[in-house]
């Protein structure tokens, strides 16, 4: 298991990364036991950085928070890249009335279960995704009080 966190332009103020890579890791055993090995890069950096990359690589030119790049070449082995804004992660705390750090973890798990297969899209897999997002931040949170 090998998940790294990067912090590119902006600082992300992100604690406890062992205890969250510990938990992705399981997340992803949990909704993928096939999975045998998880490789993840978690690079946090800036608005413009992320609208670049959403340009570049999926043709949209619009302000997002997360874009998650499935780099796996085995459904046994796990590879990919998230790209957070924390600009987004700041904004939308605003915006949903909830705390950065909250705002923070539920991006990173939004990525993560992206890998797993979770798709948001339509109305129903935005539900679906909701609930698993919101259902990994109470059991993180209620790991780590």
């Amino acid at each position: 298991m090998a998940i790294h966190y990067y912090e590119q332009e902006v600082p992300a103020k992100l604690k406890e990364k062992k205890k969250l890579s510990n938990f992705l890791f399981a997340t992803v055993k949990s909704h993928l036991q096939e999975v045998t090995s998880v490789s993840l890069n978690f690079i946090f950096c800036s608005d413009a950085h992320l609208l670049q990359i959403n340009k570049d690589y999926l043709q949209h030119d619009t302000l997002t928070d997360i874009i998650t790049f499935d780099l796996s070449e085995s459904p046994k082995k796990m590879l990919g890249e998230i790209y957070i804004s924390i600009e987004r992660i700041h904004e939308n705390a605003v915006k949903f009335n909830t705390s950065y750090n909250e705002e923070l973890h539920r991006v990173i798990f939004h990525g993560v279960l992206h890998l797993c297969g979770f798709k948001d899209k339509s109305t129903k897999d935005h539900a679906l995704m909701r609930a698993k997002e919101n259902e990994c931040l109470q059991q993180y949170f209620q790991a780590t009080t």
